[in-house]
Formats: C-alpha cells, structure tokens, sequence
C-alpha cells in the first residue's frame, strides 16, 4: 500500500530532526529516560585515617636542642587530601564541600582494554625485585570498567566525567589524558559533557620511546590530551619553551602591518634584513616531552607519567594557591608537582598501592621542599570506610545482614550452618566460621566470646572474618588460643566483594603479624636537659600478609617472610601520643627509597612526653605491595 504523506517544511520526516549523538548501552533507561547520575546516592561522609606533616621530629635541631621555625615552609592554609576509594563515589562526596572550587583537572584514566597492569617492587636491602599482581579490587574494577567492551567503558567514563564538572570552577578546565583505543570516542563523551568548551587537542609526542623493531605499521609515539573548559573564559597562562637544541637562535624582527594585517619583516636603509636573537617559543600543541625512562624522577611505578607534562598543563591553566584534582592519581606526580608550584590538591585512586605509592613521594617532596626553606602544605589521608559498606548493603543487599553474612560465606567457600548461632554462621573444613557484622569492627570480647563458643561446640579452629579489627588483636587471640584451646585466625573480608557481578572469590588472606617495643633513653640522646627520658620504637617482628603475590611466587616467598619479615617493610611510621578516635600523626616516620634501600628498626625521634605518666604510640607499618598495619605499644615514662 503506497504512503501518500507528505514530508516538507510544513510536516518535517522525524529523521530530520535526529541530531548526532554518541550513543552506548547504559545511556538510556528501558524506557527511552535518559539516565541521570545518582549524586545524592553515591555521597558519603570521608574519613580522616591520617595527618601528614613534616614531622615534629624534625623541628628539633639535631644536637642543640632548639626548635626550628617550623613555620618557615609550612602554608596553613589547606590541608591537602589522598583519597583512597571508589572515584565515582569519592568524588560525589566531595561535592558538598568542593562544588563549584576546582580550578583545574587532570585524569589520566585506563585506556588499554588489554593492560597489563604487574610490577616488580624492591625488596629487602639490595637490588632484588618481587612481583606484585594488581589487586583484585583493581582488577575487578577495571573489569567492569571494560566488561563490555567501548559501551561500559564510556558510561563509566560520562557518569565521572559528569560529577566532575559539578567540581570545576566557572573558570576551570580538565585536561584527559589518552590514546588512539578510545580518543575519538571519549572526545564525543567529553563535548557532550561539556557542551562544546572544546580548548585543546594536544599531542604528547616522547622521542625517546626507544622503539627499534620492525613493524608492519609506524610506530606509536605519542598520546592525546583533551583541553576542555567548564566556562567561556578559564584560565590561561601563556606558555613557552626553548629551542630543541637549547641555543638561543638569531630571528628575523618582524613589525606587524595594519594595512595588510601582517607581520612583515624589518629592514635596515640598506635592504638588509635585521635580526634579534631569541632562546625560546610559545608552546603549541604538540609538546615534546620524553618519557620516563631513567633518572631520579623514575619511582618504578606502572605508567608514571613525567613531570615536565603536569607541569605545562598546571602552569597553563591554574595559578599559585587554586585548587587541583586528579581522581586517577597512579603514582602522585599531579600532587607532587602541584605542591611544588604553590598549587593545592586533591587525589584519589582505587589502589593501595598507588594511594602508598603517593602518600611516600609526598613526603619525600615535603622534607626536600623544607630542606631548601621551602613553602608545602600538609596533608591528610582518607578513605570512604564504613559508608562504603553501608552503601552497599543498601543498594545490593537491601539492608539485611543476614544477607551479608550469606554472601561472605559463599565467596568464602564456607557452608552455612544449619543451626547457625549468634557466634557461629558457618563451617569450611574441620574449622568453624564467625562473620562479623558489616558496620562492626571485631573486638577482643567478641573473639573471647567466639573461642568460647568454637570450644564448647567441639571444635578446634575458628575463622573470625571481619572488615575491621580491634587493634593489637592478633596478640589477644594468642592468650586466648593458649587458654581456650581453639585456633584462632583472623581474616579481613576483601573489599572485592562489594564489586557489581561479582562471582568469582578473592583471596581471603590472614592479618599481618606485628610487634614493637618502646626504647627508653636516659638520659636524652640530644641534651634535652638532667633528668629528661626520651623515647624510640623499635619493631621486634613482622611477619606480611603477601597479599598481592603472584601465585608462582608465593610458596617461594612464604619462607623468607617468616625468616626475615623486615625485608618486606617499605615505610614505618610512629605516632608517639595516639589516642583512640583520632587520626594517626606522622611524628616520625623511615622508609625505603630507590637510591638508598636501608631501613631502622629503631626509631630516632627521641621524643618526649610533658610530663612522667603512662602514654601510648601507635607504629603503621606499610610493606612493599602498599598493604598496612597498625599496633599501639604502651609506652611508661
């Protein structure tokens, strides 16, 4: 049957009026709804876990006994945070106190749906290495991220790419980070987001790329960096650089010509064109910068990104005292230059290992910046903690714990017990199996009670899995083992398992083992004056959890890290005066570095109290995979 319609001015074809539009699964509901990004759902209180400051340690002048101006380099203005956590819900968390104050933005999201993302670390004191496998909170993440394939990667991207403008300033700007996999794909995301505040396409071109094989196509040496703006007008500092071969060069002067709307080159009264030297440029937008490769810059982690390249883009589009992000902070080179050009910041990643990674390059960055009597802000360390579960409970679970304890045990591979107790939900073996509460943390009373419990059932072991655990715990269930007659093991449930589709199980991994003593000195090391005790930490063990081991070696490395647990130290630190319900203060800290890869195991803070009495020290101890763990030491004085 003809269709005798007639499409025109008057009676438009509805595919006239169809615009273009990127279009992937998950942008639209069922019903045709665009879908919003869920603000208020994702936001969550921050917890505070530590505070960064040049150590007080330091303000002591070693062997005289004064004080340092401890105001000289330190700006108290802002303190500065790591995020560790979710982006999507880190960054819906900060709105309530960052709209609308983020000056720039730099992210540098995966890109690569094939990466490999295992590293070597050093370990020990020598030049030795051990693999570290990408947490399983990584790998699941970056799994959904590209699960199917260009359409999830862009949703996940449009929903973050969304809460982050919210962040910008009317005058900000984000720069993204990426290559040829998903540059045309993701500048649609990002010109839709930012409705056509398109700046900048940029070219990173790294001459040294080193690559020298035969190939059946040429070889890939640069990345992409899209400049958008959340306004019309955003900051902007002209930039300039020098000649390729750091020489100044003789350039013709040049005068610019109303009448022809050029610049037309100057002459003398002999014809002979004049010339004025010149030792640099406007930078335009392909930069040439090498990669890292080698040199003191170089921290050994994956995809570290040079500073030359953050420094251009903060210098370009932030001035001194704005404020930076970067939600995919890796390595911490956007923070460690932003500290360095009077910028302050904000930075969160997924991983531990990148937060530990961040976390020791800043505080490295701190001590040089006040060695050479310059100005750094402090920072604090954060994550999302309990909120995080809670949000998960009630959007997966619908808000049972019962519900909460059956998951557990399943990814655990642990039977549920038919007449399940208060104290016993389940049995993996010969043992039995305690799940703690999901907004809980697991007490000394509750593992008295559950020893008790395991013991009259009958039974010889008992797991006590929990997402939190009482400090010093592990040196409790020792007495309670010798008294009760049960094996005790204590096993953090992985965050992993909050993870959307989730159904293979992540290693559930024993607690780490560690053990320290106070040292007393009297009379004080540094003259303090007659009569004055000082005190220092001394770690007497550390066995590591090995979490993060690539399979193949962990059988190999269970044997050293009985033998000689402190190789696996990476960073310590003692808060000499903690006190239950604050954060952990940095009075004295030691770490590993590429250069130098001894550690104490004495503490030289020699710190003293205000007065005789009882006190107690908290020690963190961070092994080389970024994993911590934290006991209190009474300290008498």
């Amino acid at each position: 049957m003809p269709n005798d319609t007639r499409w025109g001015l008057d009676n438009p074809h509805p595919l006239s009026r169809l615009k273009t539009e990127l279009v992937w699964e998950g942008k639209y509901d069922e019903h045709g709804n665009r879908r919003v990004v869920d603000v208020a759902g994702c936001a969550m209180p921050l917890q505070k876990i530590e505070t960064v400051d040049e150590p007080a340690s330091r303000l002591m002048e070693r062997g005289h006994g004064k004080l340092w101006d401890a105001a000289k380099a330190h700006r108290d203005d802002f303190r500065n945070m790591l995020i560790w956590g979710d982006n999507k819900l880190v960054i819906a968390s900060l709105l309530s106190q960052f709209k609308g104050k983020v000056d720039l933005i730099y992210i540098d999201p995966p890109f690569d749906v094939g990466a490999d993302f295992t590293m070597d670390v050093p370990i020990g004191d020598e030049k030795e290495t051990v693999g570290k496998d990408q947490s399983t909170l990584e790998m699941v993440a970056y799994r959904d991220t590209w699960g199917k394939g260009t359409d999830s990667y862009l949703h996940v991207m449009y929903e973050r790419l969304t809460l982050m403008r919210e962040l910008l300033s009317e005058r900000g700007s984000i720069y993204v980070h990426c290559d040829w996999r998903i540059d045309s794909a993701l500048g649609l995301v990002l010109r839709e987001v930012f409705s056509g505040r398109f700046r900048d396409e940029i070219v990173w071109f790294y001459p040294n790329s080193g690559l020298k094989a035969k190939s059946s196509k040429f070889h890939q040496v640069h990345d992409m960096l899209f400049h958008y703006s959340k306004g019309g007008s955003f900051i902007w500092n002209e930039q300039r650089e020098s000649f390729e071969d750091g020489k100044s060069k003789m350039q013709p002067v040049r005068r610019f010509n109303s009448a022809t709307r050029k610049a037309d080159v100057v002459r003398d009264e002999h014809g002979r064109i004049l010339y004025q030297e010149s030792v640099d440029k406007l930078v335009n937008s392909v930069w040439r910068i090498p990669m890292l490769n080698i040199g003191d810059e170089l921290i050994g982690y994956a995809n570290q990104k040079p500073e030359a390249l953050l420094e251009r883009i903060i210098s370009a589009s932030s001035n001194e005292g704005d404020l930076v992000a970067d939600f995919f902070c890796g390595s911490g080179t956007t923070g460690a230059v932003a500290e360095r050009l009077g910028r302050r910041w904000l930075m969160c990643d997924l991983g531990r290992f990148a937060i530990h990674t961040s976390r020791k390059r800043l505080i490295e960055l701190q001590r040089r910046l006040y060695d050479d009597g310059k100005p750094y802000r402090a920072f604090d360390v954060y994550n999302l903690g309990r909120y995080e579960r809670q949000w998960w409970q009630k959007e997966r679970l619908r808000g049972a714990d019962d519900e909460h304890r059956k998951v557990v045990l399943g990814f655990y591979r642990a039977e549920p017990l038919p007449n399940a107790t208060a104290l016993l939900h389940g049995r993996k073996g010969r043992a039995l199996v305690y799940v703690n509460g999901i907004d809980s943390i697991f007490t000394r009373d509750e593992a008295r009670a559950v020893a008790r419990a395991a013991r009259e059932a009958g039974a010889k072991e008992v797991h006590c899995l929990a997402w939190e655990f009482e400090m010093d715990l592990r040196l409790i269930c020792l007495e309670l083992e010798a008294s009760e007659g049960v094996q005790i093991k204590l096993i953090p449930i992985p965050r992993e398992i909050m993870e959307r589709n989730r159904t293979s199980p992540p290693p559930f991994l024993e607690v780490a083992v560690l053990e320290a003593e106070q040292v007393l000195r009297f009379p004080s090391r540094l003259g303090k004056g007659p009569g004055v005790r000082s005190v220092d930490i001394k770690l007497t063990r550390f066995l590591p959890s090995l979490a993060e081991v690539p399979s193949k070696e962990l059988e190999a490395l269970r044997e050293r890290a009985v033998n000689s647990g402190f190789d696996f130290i990476d960073f310590w630190a003692v808060d000499f005066d903690w006190r239950e319900g604050k954060p952990f203060e940095h009075h004295w800290q030691d770490y590993r570095t590429r250069k130098d890869r001894s550690l104490k195991t004495v503490s030289d803070a020699d710190y003293t109290y205000p007065a005789p009495g009882a006190y107690t020290a908290c020690v963190k101890v961070v092994d080389v995979f970024g994993c911590d763990t934290s006991i209190t030491v009474p300290v008498q004085v």
